[in-house]
């Protein structure tokens, strides 16, 4: 098995290191493995996609107008 270093802010790790029952790396190993699936799942669909960039923007316009409305309103 590969080894990897992650950073962390320092008082992150203080909180982490009181924790001590918490096996961190199999945390951070879980969640490397989650978001590889989330990314493959995201590049299959984007593959299969018949929109082009431009739609996807337009597409990412409107969404974001749409939300900044719902969140102004709150």
């Amino acid at each position: 098995m590969g080894t990897l270093s992650v950073s962390v802010p320092d008082d992150l790790r203080e909180q982490m290191i009181k924790l001590e029952e918490i096996n961190w790396s199999a945390v951070a190993r879980k969640a490397f493995e989650e978001k590889v699936k989330e990314i493959e799942f995201l590049r299959k669909i984007a593959k299969k996609s018949k929109l082009t960039e431009k739609d996807a923007e337009e597409i990412s316009i409107k969404i974001n107008k749409n939300m900044a409305k719902k969140f102004k309103g709150m």
